[in-house]
């Protein structure tokens, strides 16, 4: 049965650091809060839909970990049902790190970062990938220029939202340009007052 992040994530080791740091005790009261699922909510699901991009860690057969980035469209990381998300998985250079690691070991991380707000959500869970042209379909953003070769489906087994220090804001152009517009319809229509009045003037 799944567990929560903090279950599966807390080893022998990291509760010994705890202990030895005098954070165990808080976190052990997280732990026994917890239940024995964490089940997506409209909270998740909403900032999942919400993004354009993510970065998935899984590890190669040998144990060495490799995070790859991920981007498309706002919404191309979708839920599907239940605790299941996924999103199409286009061509590109072809070495197949991800896909082949999955293989050996189905575990995968995301990090998945709201800049602007200094939110950040991590998901832990297990992902396999599936070439069938329903699942794909089904993924594959409308419209959206690229060629899908796969989908990728994540059952989510934990996620744990973290707090915002250190994260650095960053803006997309869009974004500064709906948080410049206003400044910007201003000036032009100060320009466009002044052109009247000196018109007015001659």
């Amino acid at each position: 049965m799944a567990q929560t992040f903090l279950h599966t994530l807390f080893g022998p080791g990291a509760r010994a650091m705890q202990a030895a740091a005098g954070s165990r005790t808080s976190y052990a009261r997280m732990e026994a809060d917890a239940g024995p699922v964490d089940v997506l909510t409209k909270r998740e699901l909403d900032f999942i839909a919400a993004r354009d991009s993510f970065y998935m860690a899984s590890v190669s057969e040998d144990g060495w970990p490799y995070v790859q980035h991920r981007g498309g469209p706002t919404g191309f990381l979708r839920h599907i049902e239940g605790n299941r998300i996924g999103f199409a998985d286009y061509r590109g250079n072809r070495q197949y790190l991800s896909a082949a690691h999955l293989v050996a070991d189905d575990r995968v991380s995301l990090f998945l970062m709201d800049y602007p707000n200094r939110r950040r959500l991590k998901i832990i869970g297990h992902a396999h990938s599936s070439e069938g042209p329903a699942d794909i379909a089904a993924l594959m953003p409308q419209g959206y220029a690229a060629e899908p070769e796969r989908a990728f489906l994540i059952d989510v087994v934990g996620f744990d939202w973290n707090c915002p220090q250190h994260i650095t804001p960053r803006f997309t152009e869009a974004e500064v340009r709906r948080a410049s517009q206003p400044l910007i319809d201003e000036i032009a229509a100060l320009r466009t007052r002044i052109a009247q009045l000196e018109g007015t003037a001659s």
